[in-house]
Parts: structure tokens; sequence; C-alpha cells
């Protein structure tokens, strides 16, 4: 299949998705007050309430997780110095299962007095565990420590990192894994795959990044730029793929010229949990050849499709089963408009693995994305009549790196100035209008929404540039909850807003 056809599917797939939804519902408004208004507590009797009436197994997970600077190994000589959790990044796999009680202490050991937190990204969890300060917690100082505790919802792929500043891209993260107690599919073995541009302690740091951002095109003209990536083209994200030039792209914490392996037997079913932990890059990931067949998009299940490859954004995460066969297999993720990629292979058999830069054809074959598929019948929300519409104007640009959304920049330090209100039990609707000339993985925490009228059920979605993406939720889970681009330096510039909910 061609790239104009991949573009194809892409778009038309978000043609369908408003088609099917902006004719039976009232006119978009802000539905802002330019009055301060009274919002529930993150940790209220009404957050107490619905916290209360959750299915819980009664079993509980302690565990500790230490953040502090650390040295990994990314293979081939690559020797980074970062920041992580247990002194290993990725880190360790968290798995519980749905109704089981978590019960994690972090303890902050970074350096030069820094602050953290973790963001449970994706879990439908009470408001004052979400990980987010000020909004939702003080953040957790150099030297202290802090315990999150909640029950875990809903079955699903999850992972979690920091919420304070641009510390995502560095190496604090790990998968969390919601195992569903009466799993409905069956598969022989499973893969977490976790994707990453990778930067920190090797050309720089986060933080030397964004000073560089926040300068602008304009700002840096005629400066050499050591992080700023200028144009970088895709045609399925419609245009400039990213801000960010990276001197490496990992799958599972490795370069491409020493892969992780997963061993496996021919003929056997796997289940590949895909994250895309990145902070600036989109990924298509494919295995060579094989196909896959998509199974839940960010935890929930759809109708199953079959594809040569996926597109990820940052945030997202897919489950897949695939079949193995037998020999090595590249597992690729092409790093989307940048000309690079990660990757890990797939050992069934001994033999030789191809050359690091090896692409497989499956990258260039049918790429459904998530506009193109279809909630399973148990995950589709019930059919409903709209409260509240909020539109989400997605703006800003390059120029002044001025990311913002309804133009304006959200103040971390007043976070409840200009919320977008919500009341408990409302059918809410977002119209995510990107105005600008990038694409955005638009991430919403607390709840997942659904992509239209049928489409899947997600917390974050890829909207394109120039277009409008339509989304549906449930006001089910009261507090105050950001949303926000996933990139984590658009984030850190300003493109984020606050769904508040309303005494």
């Amino acid at each position: 299949m061609s790239s104009i056809t991949r573009r194809s599917v892409l778009f038309a797939g978000l043609g369908i998705t408003g088609a099917g939804v902006l004719g039976g519902c009232s006119q978009p408004s802000n539905n802002t007050s330019t009055a301060a208004p009274s919002l529930l507590s993150p940790s209220g009797p009404e957050v107490e309430t619905v916290d209360g009436a959750r299915a819980s197994s009664g079993k509980e997970n302690h565990l500790i997780l230490t953040a502090a600077a650390t040295t990994v190994d990314l293979g081939a000589g690559v020797i980074a110095k970062t920041w992580a959790f247990d002194g290993r990044t990725p880190g360790e796999a968290i798995r519980i299962s749905a109704g089981d009680t978590l019960v994690a202490g972090l303890s902050n050991r970074l350096p030069d007095q820094t602050a953290t937190s973790i963001h449970w990204h994706g879990v439908a969890l009470r408001n004052d565990m979400d990980g987010v300060p000020p909004a939702t917690q003080a953040t957790v100082a150099a030297g202290d420590s802090f315990t999150y505790r909640f029950i875990a919802p809903d079955p699903g792929t999850y992972f979690f990192h920091p919420h304070v500043g641009a510390q995502l891209d560095r190496g604090l993260y790990a998968p969390l894994v919601i195992e569903d107690p009466k799993e409905p599919m069956s598969y022989d073995d499973e893969w977490i795959v976790i994707l990453d541009d990778w930067i920190d302690g090797v050309t720089g740091t986060p933080d030397e990044v964004f000073a560089e951002l926040k300068q602008g095109m304009a700002g840096m003209s005629g400066m050499a730029m050591r992080f700023m990536l200028g144009r970088a083209d895709s045609e399925l994200l419609g245009g400039d793929a990213g801000d960010v030039k990276y001197p490496h792209h990992l799958v599972n914490g490795r370069v491409a010229a020493d892969p992780a392996v997963f061993n496996g037997k021919p003929g056997s079913r796997i289940r590949l949990r895909i994250i895309n932990a990145g902070s600036d890059t989109a990924y298509r990931v494919a295995l060579a050849a094989h196909k896959l067949t998509i199974t839940h998009t960010d935890g929930y299940p759809v109708q199953h499709q079959q594809v040569d490859a996926l597109l990820i954004g940052m945030g997202e995460r897919y489950d897949v089963l695939v079949t193995l066969g037998d020999g090595v297999f590249p597992l690729v993720a092409l790093a989307e408009g940048k000309n690079q990629t990660g990757r890990a292979l797939v050992r069934t058999s001994a033999g030789r693995a191809p050359v690091a830069g090896f692409r497989p054809a499956e990258l260039n074959g049918l790429i459904l994305t998530a506009s193109r598929l279809n909630a399973a019948d148990q995950a589709r929300l019930a059919p409903s009549s709209v409260d509240v519409t909020h539109q989400v104007k997605i703006t800003g640009g390059m120029d002044a790196y001025d990311w913002s959304i309804n133009g304006s920049r959200f103040d971390m330090a007043n976070p409840t100035a200009a919320p977008l209100l919500v009341r408990h039990g409302q059918r809410v609707r977002l119209d995510f209008v990107n105005d600008t000339t990038m694409w955005h993985p638009m991430h919403l925490h607390g709840h997942t929404y659904q992509l239209g009228d049928t489409g899947p059920r997600k917390d974050t979605a890829i909207v394109l540039p120039k277009t409008t993406l339509t989304v549906f939720f449930d006001a089910d889970n009261p507090g105050q909850w950001l949303l926000h681009c996933h990139n984590a330096y658009h984030a850190e510039a300003g493109m984020m807003a606050l769904v508040g909910y309303q005494q």
C-alpha cells in the first residue's frame, strides 16, 4: 500500500468519526466561567463516595518505588546518566488484578532538590492519587516520600511516570498491567513492549532541550540548534512529525544495534502489550513477516482487526495478538518522520537476525489507526444525550513555542483559573479542534472517552493538524483532572487544561 493510501486511510477514519456525531448534538460552547467556579476537592466526600463504590477484591499489593539518579546501559556501548525507578529503565512492571488495591510508596532520592510525583497514566483511579501537582497533590520533595493508595478499577495496559516538568523524558517510567481475573482471550505467552525516544545523559537533558525549544524557531534563526529537529515530515501525521532530535530510539531500554530479545516457540500465540513512553515521537510498529491482530486500545477491548503495522502516539497503548513463525524476526519501531528506528527481536529458532537498519515490508502495509476501529460491545458507551459540550481548540506553534489550549497557556501555579466545567453524571462531548500545523496526542486523566458513536475507548488520541476529532465520556469520576497534549514539551509549554467537576 502506498504512503498516499495510508494517509487516506487515516484521514478517512477521522472523517467517519466526525460525520457520525456532529449531526445529532447541540452546538459547541466553551462552558467556562469568568468567575472563579466552585470545584469539588480531589479528596472530598464525592470522591470518597465514588471510590467506596468501586468493586474491591480485598487484596493489597505493597511496594516501594525509589526515584534516583543512576547510570543505565542502553546497549552497544551507549551509557546514559539519567533518573530512574530502582536503578533501571524501563522500571520493573507492576502486575495486579482489577479490584486489587495498589499501595505504592514513592521515595524521592533525586539530586539537586528535585521534586517529583507519579501519575498512573490511563487509570480511572480516585482523584487525589492521580499524581498531578499542584492540582491533586503537592510535589514530593527531594528526600521525602508519598504513598499512593488506590483500587485498580479496570483491566488493561497502562504505565506510570512523573507529572512534574519534563521528567517524563528521563528514564522514570514503567508498565502497569491490570489483569482481568476473568480474562476472555486465549494466548500462550505475553510480551510488554515499551517504546521510547532517548536523549537524557547522552547528548543533553530534558531541561536543556526545553530551554532551547522555548526560544522558538524565530528565536533560533541563524543559530546552531543542538536539540531542535526542524522539519520532520510524515504523511501519516499530516505534516510536521516532531520537535526534538533524539540520538536513540529504544525498545525495552535497548538501542537498535543491541536489541532486547523475546524467545518463543513457533506456532505460539503471543499477546503484545505495546506502550509508547516517548516524549516527542510517534512510532510505526511492525513485526517482520507477521500480521498483528489489534484487540485493545488504551486498555479497552475493540472488535478485532488484523493489520500489518500500528501507528502509536505518545501515551497510547495497543494490545495485539500474533502467532509466531519459525525464525528470527525484528520488531521494528519506525520513528515517524524522523528516519530512525528502534527494534527488538523475536526468536523462535536458531539463525541470524537481519541487520539493525532492516525495515520490514509490513511498515508500508495496512495501517488501521484508532479512528478506524470499533469498540467491543461490552466497552461501548451506552446511548445517551449530550449534557455539556466543550470545544478544546489546540493552538500555538513552533515559531514562538506558545503551545496552548483555547489560546491560553495553562498556569500551573493557578490550575483552576479557567476550567472546563462538568457535573457528576453528565455525558460530555469534547471537540478537539486542531488549529496548528502539527499533530497532538490528547490525553484525558481519570476517564476514557469514545471516538464518535462506535469508535474505540481511549484516554489518548491523535488529533491531526487542521482537523477536528469529537469524543464522548461520562463524568463518573469526580475531581479535578488534567487534559493535555502528551508531547512532554508541548504540555510543559502550556498545552494543558483542567476538567473540573462543579459542586
